[in-house]
């Protein structure tokens, strides 16, 4: 979920539509539609998280099958029928580890730990105003505001919390900066992007970096303002979007050689979503600007190798005129299908976009509210009951 302008124009969607939230059946029904087969390689399919919006808890989670084709929208509601309020409150953030796929349900401040195969419950880890996973070495780190969602200058320094992923209990937490978001391991170090999104224009401009070995702070790397994405390459450079204030200072995205945790490239161009794949980074950029409230949209593509942004786009025209909200994306990474969703208003199902290799349009389908968040399912097993 991106905090700022979207949490308020969520917040406004759900003052008036509460009261009929609350009079409806949480458990929303699992539905099936049919799509042309992918070819399974190591990739069976992936798992795509529905936000849902905030105060209506609608969070979602659909599942496209690639071997049958089979696109199942609502399967948590389906697979656990016994969780009477749903899968929850906004669903920030979703990854597999092992047997278990993790959701992140940012304003229901848990994580909710499913069977990878089935979707089942297996437990509800409580975090409280958690953001962000990710994994390493046997363990999963999820980022956390650990406060209210509200604005004001007195929000608290967030944390990451260490979780054992065959117990699922916390083992430890670590403070870093004010609202703490995206995170990537490189080697034996985790780094945080801090936003400090709570208090504007008291943003937070600063990397936190923790020595996983003994799970401390041992660093903050100053970048610039209002950091959000943060995801590694191949070769362990960081590329770290700033979202900017929305007024004067525009969004930009850096590259940090984590040899020397120093900033080595800086793009001029907007970053809210970034997922990277073998030699590209493939970059939504939408900048939203409260001067003149019109966003700038672009889908950029960089060449993570040589450092150098392409010309061309990754997604074709006739695709992105469609597109109202651009918002989730992921790239298969044996296939190279792009799958980006649109939001569309916020409040109504959005649609998921399958585009191959070279640029042919394979499928569109209907989501849940808000599409945002994908986790390939693949063949290889990690030890971790």
């Amino acid at each position: 979920m991106k905090t700022n302008f979207k949490f308020w124009l969520l917040l406004a969607f759900a003052a008036v539509a509460f009261q009929g939230c609350q009079e409806d059946d949480p458990i929303i029904r699992e539905e099936v539609e049919v799509l042309p087969p992918e070819t399974v390689t190591t990739v069976q399919g992936f798992y795509l998280l529905n936000e849902g919006n905030m105060n209506m808890n609608k969070a979602s989670l659909d599942y496209y099958d690639y071997e049958t084709g089979s696109y199942k929208r609502n399967v948590y509601g389906q697979a656990n029928p016994d969780a009477t309020l749903g899968l929850g409150d906004v669903g920030n953030d979703i990854g597999i580890y092992g047997s278990k796929l993790y959701s992140v349900i940012n304003n229901s401040n848990k994580i909710e730990v499913m069977d990878v195969v089935t979707a089942k419950r297996l437990k509800v880890i409580d975090v409280k105003n958690c953001r962000y996973i990710t994994f390493a070495n046997g363990k999963a780190y999820a980022s956390a505001y650990d406060g209210e969602v509200q604005l004001g200058e007195n929000s608290p320094n967030g944390f990451v919390a260490e979780i054992d992923t065959t117990s699922l209990s916390i083992t430890k937490t670590v403070k870093v900066g004010r609202q703490p978001e995206k995170m990537a391991v490189v080697g034996n170090k985790l780094y945080v992007a801090n936003s400090g999104g709570y208090s504007p224009p008291n943003y937070e401009r600063t990397v936190s970096v923790i020595d996983l070995k003994t799970f401390t702070k041992i660093k903050d790397i100053d970048v610039a303002i209002n950091l959000h994405r943060l995801e590694a390459d191949e070769d362990g450079d960081l590329y770290v979007s700033s979202r900017g204030d929305y007024y004067d200072i525009p969004s930009k995205l850096f590259v940090i050689d984590t040899k020397t945790d120093r900033i080595k490239k800086t793009f001029d161009i907007a970053c809210s979503n970034l997922t990277i794949v073998g030699d590209k980074a493939y970059i939504i950029g939408s900048e939203f600007n409260y001067s003149t409230f019109d966003y700038i949209i672009n889908y950029n593509l960089i060449n993570v190798k040589t450092e150098t942004l392409l010309t061309e786009s990754f997604l074709p025209k006739a695709v992105s005129d469609e597109i109202k909200t651009p918002y989730g994306l992921a790239v298969d990474p044996v296939s190279l299908n792009v799958f980006i969703t649109d939001a569309g208003d916020y409040v109504s199902p959005g649609k998921l976009y399958c585009i191959d290799k070279n640029g042919n349009t394979k499928f569109t389908v209907t989501t849940g509210d808000i599409p945002a968040h994908f986790a390939f399912k693949t063949k290889k097993t990690i030890i971790n009951p």
